[in-house]
């Protein structure tokens, strides 16, 4: 596509490294950017996401980190589990954090888009003291409606992903949720070709249905942080005014929050320049000595 963006197609074809580690059974698959001794960056997907998503934006962090993009269970290329929870994903953060630190070395950064955004808020409730910031992207923190409490506790699974007949037909499919307004569409066609896989009888998706019993998180189970935690939300995002609000003060209301002008929901999709100079910055800030 001849307007797509030097900077893009640059990003998406800088070398990185693919690794695995097993956390809890389960094998969980990554991607590295940077030199290996430097501090580490963990960048979490949102749901039915994979690690992909974060290949126009991690190339940018790599100059002064290493920077870890993972596929959580149940998604991309990680094995799947029996049920899923935000506790056993920030367990598998960790895990990939600890995989690429060298010894001695700073504690890491987690960054998480949407529901790895509540993947971020569970590691800084449950490990903040080994954290040196977490950053939550558009993260809609709210009550469940009584409906939704009910599902999730049924421990009903969810039919699987519809198989379609050829790749051709999966990727036409492909579109994020909620659709709030127009995306790159280079972006999105990079994003979309990593989201599939070929199984009997056609071509589906690579997410486990079940991951939606694990996916959500409320303002209850927050908790005030030990270690530095941020905002960012998208302008037309999921995380609106009041939710930020409410999240900054369960955290200890001294939290940055950072307004992505005329971005929604998925803003590594749309705006993802302005994700990446607030998130240069935001990790700058985090290994800036005190004093």
């Amino acid at each position: 596509m001849s307007d797509v963006p030097a900077w893009f197609t640059h990003a998406v074809e800088t070398p990185y490294d693919r690794r695995e580690v097993e956390v809890q059974g389960a094998r969980i698959t990554y991607r590295t950017w940077g030199a290996a001794g430097a501090p580490v960056v963990v960048l979490v997907h949102g749901g039915a996401a994979h690690a992909g998503w974060w290949d126009h934006v991690a190339p940018f962090l790599a100059t002064a980190h290493r920077v870890v993009a993972l596929d959580l269970s149940g998604h991309g290329d990680s094995g799947r589990r029996p049920a899923y929870d935000l506790e056993t994903y920030a367990a598998e953060v960790l895990a990939v954090a600890e995989a690429e630190a060298s010894s001695g070395e700073e504690n890491p950064c987690v960054i998480g888009h949407s529901m790895g955004g509540f993947v971020a808020l569970t590691a800084a409730r449950d490990h903040g003291a080994r954290l040196a910031g977490v950053c939550a992207i558009d993260s809609p923190v709210r009550q469940m409606s009584p409906e939704a409490r009910a599902w999730r506790e049924s421990g009903q699974r969810p039919p699987d992903n519809k198989v379609y007949p050829s790749r051709e037909a999966v990727l036409a499919r492909f579109r994020p949720l909620p659709n709030d307004g127009p995306v790159l569409p280079y972006v999105k066609d990079h994003v979309a070709a990593a989201s599939v896989r070929e199984v009997e009888g056609g071509w589906s998706w690579k997410f486990d249905p079940a991951i939606f019993f694990g996916s959500a998180m409320e303002p209850e189970e927050l908790a005030e942080s030990v270690c530095p935690a941020a905002l960012i939300r998208g302008e037309r995002g999921l995380a609106t005014t009041d939710i930020t609000s409410t999240v900054a003060e369960r955290l200890g209301g001294h939290v940055p929050v950072t307004v992505i002008p005329d971005a929604g929901h998925h803003i590594m999709l749309d705006q993802p320049v302005a994700l990446i100079a607030s998130l240069q910055a935001l990790v700058g800030e985090w290994r800036r000595p005190s004093g």
